[in-house]
């Protein structure tokens, strides 16, 4: 296809993206499922593991949604959910972090040492079958370190659209599970790191993607967050930023993205960080107001989309591959919701919020589609595992939010709880 092709065909699967995110999502309002799995959900449907399975409308599916307009799609998805998590960081209120440094610590070593060690013990079990889950060049401890990091991982966009759709974003306990999703997730990135340093033979890959983490966001948080503080007074008298300062607040964004994506960290943590260092206040209402809207109903939903439409479902066929995507989901339901429940528990949270916490830190999400595609692009797994660890990521996600309704939303209501009035 020629670009002018790809162009037109484009535009027409934006156009059907944001019509099918739509009616997915007033279908599954009615379930008590969120607008973000909605979109999660419509781009499974609008890929090959349902539209693709129907031989009349299989040629319609690979027309619409062709292999060469999919980096057109990734770059547009990339960009929307950087744009996204930077405003989830300026939303975030540090001050309420602080407050609760050590229940978030707390909650995100156990949400990461737990899940970690029931993957390892896991990939230790699979490895027995050689070339069927792990390819023959993985090897054992690495599938050990790869498996641990999949089963830490949290879904930390979904997580921030989930806390933000039921008016928890700046509470005590929005704050908490943003935080600790934060902390399980950067680590799972640099386990991810070391597992491809060594799988590559190049160990600055771990040494680039950690030290230069670490780096970026110290000086972020310090010299930046006092460098751009002068940008409070850069909101004009009607509320609204001058087209050049909010032209220079995207570039940031995207350089922020390019920097940490480019060091083997995600994008999405260099516009958080980011986000985190703007300054409150006139600047970050203005601002959310211009830009929120267009990114969370236009662009957003394409990167939830995009990573639907590179699913497949259709691949655990036989008992014995549905026997090891159960003994994954336990593991993963166990090392997660069980032991951020107990930490957030043990650190005198009560048993409300701690059963809530826990169940938002479960959700996989599309974080942990992101890693899975690494493994398998990467030649670290089989497309056996993979399709095992994305019904685990579906699973997770999709009891997310029933069972957080269930512990903790209606009661809150019952009391007139204004986080979740709102």
């Amino acid at each position: 296809m020629t670009s002018f092709e790809l162009s037109v065909r484009f535009f027409l699967q934006l156009a059907v993206v944001l019509a099918a995110c739509r009616v997915v999502g007033l279908l599954a309002r009615r379930i008590g499922q969120p607008q973000v799995v909605a979109e999660m959900i419509t781009g499974v449907l609008l890929g090959p593991s349902l539209l693709g399975l129907f031989e009349f409308i299989k040629p319609a599916q690979q027309w619409l949604f062709p292999p060469q307009s999919k980096a057109i799609f990734f770059a547009t998805c990339q960009v929307g959910l950087s744009i996204y998590m930077f405003l989830v960081g300026v939303e975030f209120r540090s001050e309420l972090f602080r407050a609760r440094a050590g229940a978030a610590a707390t909650v995100s070593l156990a949400g990461m040492i737990t899940p970690f060690i029931l993957g390892g013990i896991i990939a230790l079990w699979l490895v027995q079958s050689p070339g069927t889950f792990f390819t023959a060049k993985v090897q054992t401890w690495e599938a050990v370190l790869y498996l641990g990091a999949s089963m830490c991982i949290t879904a930390f966009p979904m997580l921030a659209r989930i806390i933000v759709e039921r008016g928890l974003a700046g509470t005590s306990l929005g704050t908490l599970a943003l935080a600790a999703g934060a902390m399980d997730d950067a680590a799972a990135w640099c386990l991810l790191a070391v597992v491809l340093a060594s799988f590559q033979d190049n160990w600055s890959i771990a040494i680039l993607a950690i030290g230069g983490g670490v780096l970026y966001a110290g000086l972020t948080l310090t010299v930046g967050r006092r460098l751009l503080a002068r940008l409070e007074d850069t909101v004009k008298p009607d509320g609204t930023l001058p087209q050049s300062i909010l032209a220079t607040v995207l570039m940031l964004v995207m350089l922020a993205s390019w920097f940490t994506d480019a060091i083997g960290i995600y994008a999405v943590f260099g516009a958080f960080i980011l986000g985190c260092a703007m300054p409150r206040g006139k600047f970050s209402g203005a601002l959310m107001r211009q830009i929120e809207p267009f990114v969370v109903v236009f662009l957003l939903p394409t990167f939830f989309t995009y990573s639907g439409l590179n699913t497949r479902l259709d691949l655990v066929t036989t008992p014995a591959l549905w026997a090891v995507a159960l003994v994954v989901l336990a593991g993963a339901c166990l090392g997660k919701f069980g032991a951020c429940w107990a930490a957030a528990r043990l650190h005198g949270e009560d048993n409300r919020t701690s059963l809530a916490i826990g169940t938002l830190m479960n959700a996989r999400g599309l974080m942990e589609l992101i890693i899975l595609n690494i493994g398998r692009e990467r030649g670290l797994i089989t497309d056996e595992l993979f399709s095992i660890m994305v019904v685990m990521a579906i699973v997770t996600t999709l009891m997310a939010t029933p069972i957080f309704e269930w512990v903790y939303g209606r009661e809150a209501r019952s009391r007139g709880d204004l986080a979740l009035a709102t």
